[in-house]
């Protein structure tokens, strides 16, 4: 029988607490586990490969960040769409509410600030605080202590559930540290494949839970950072919120599967299927986004103002804009960003979406749906 990876500890309040063993396990590396690491390091490897071809991949970011961020924020309940993000950050009206706009835009600076910081400071609990302290400030989970490991004890389960009836009871607070301490130091372990160790980081980081709020958006977050931190992807192309958030009750069955019965094979087998689809899935996404981009810039190559051109490319980091905001980042007068769009509209490449009295809003739908589309879960390789 399998061993489960760590112990129960009775607690002063009459509850049972769970302390998980240091990684890493003994994974049984069976030929399924096998064949789905290779196929998840060939896929992520041609996303590796093709990402760092594509002409600007410092503005296709952008897009992809948001939707992990909007997706990520999703799993734990915030409503807020990705056309809502992209069209307010443009300057648009949007209906949606500002502290749900608020905890997206959290998740975007956190993954932001993560990417610059990995320039100086490696995969840490101290970088792990700093994502914690940007994602929670502001927020409706501020109560949860920004950038502080917990001090009291935690639980999941359903709504109104309590520590006698949790799903699921983390680490003590006595033991906290000890945890985090082992898991630290398996962060800057190289004795397996990465993909295999950021599968295992995850499951024990969520595992842990040593926040009180935000445990599963930082797990997201680090999943990223590892990536790019290892030299796997050389840009944040890469992002598994889509997948969870299709496989919700998978993801959540294949870690409880591992506390409850060292059901490693399993998690390791859906993880790594989870980054082979969407290597695959981001690399549709952004070939198909380039193909209109370069269709694009074809069709205003005519034109003798520069600006249209410009507008083309913007639309790789937001698709959408406003005449306003179009003036203000290209530094043109108002009147030389108003003939630029209408250029665009002209050649249906925008459409205005709502008008305000001096700022009309526009969007290049053909670019938003390939943003917006479900996440791929099965290959489309034939």
């Amino acid at each position: 029988m399998t061993k489960v990876p760590g112990r129960d500890v009775p607690c002063p309040g009459g509850y049972t607490a769970f302390v998980p063993d240091p990684l890493p396990p003994d994974v049984p590396w069976i030929p399924d586990l096998v064949r789905a690491l290779s196929d998840a390091d060939r896929m992520i490897g041609r996303l590796a490969g093709e990402g760092g071809r594509l002409p600007n991949p410092h503005l296709l970011i952008r897009p992809f960040v948001r939707r992990e961020a909007v997706l990520s924020s999703r799993i734990e309940g915030t409503q807020a769409t990705l056309g809502e993000l992209l069209a307010a950050e443009a300057g648009a009206a949007v209906e949606r509410s500002p502290a749900d706009l608020r905890e997206v835009g959290n998740y975007v600076a956190a993954l932001e600030h993560g990417i610059r910081r990995l320039k100086k400071l490696p995969l840490s609990l101290r970088l792990v605080r700093e994502l914690h302290e940007k994602l929670m400030t502001g927020i409706r989970g501020e109560h949860a202590a920004p950038g502080e490991f917990r001090r009291s004890q935690n639980w999941i389960g359903p709504p109104g559930a309590t520590l006698a009836n949790a799903v699921y009871v983390p680490p003590p607070p006595s033991e906290l540290m000890g945890c985090l301490g082992d898991w630290e130091k398996f962060l800057h372990d190289r004795s397996l494949p990465p993909l295999a160790q950021i599968a295992l980081i995850h499951y024990q980081f969520e595992a842990i839970h040593p926040f009180l709020d935000g445990n599963g958006r930082v797990g997201r977050l680090l999943i990223t950072l590892f990536l790019v931190e290892r030299g796997i992807l050389p840009t944040p192309l890469l992002y598994l919120s889509a997948f969870f958030e299709a496989t919700r009750r998978d993801y959540y069955d294949r870690l409880q599967g591992v506390r409850e019965r060292g059901a490693w094979a399993d998690w390791l087998q859906y993880f790594l299927n989870g980054v082979a689809r969407q290597s695959e899935d981001a690399l549709g996404r952004a070939e198909r986004i380039n193909r209109h981009l370069a269709q694009w810039r074809v069709a205003v190559s005519g034109t003798p103002s520069k600006v249209p051109l410009a507008l083309v490319d913007q639309l790789a980091a937001n698709p959408f804009l406003t005449v306003k905001g179009a003036a203000k980042r290209f530094g043109v007068a108002f009147t030389t960003a108003q003939r630029a769009v209408a250029k665009l509209e002209e050649l249906s490449i925008i459409t205005e979406i709502s008008r305000a009295k001096r700022d009309r809003v526009y969007c290049a739908r053909a670019l938003l749906d390939i943003l917006e589309e479900p996440a791929r879960l099965t290959s489309m390789e034939v």
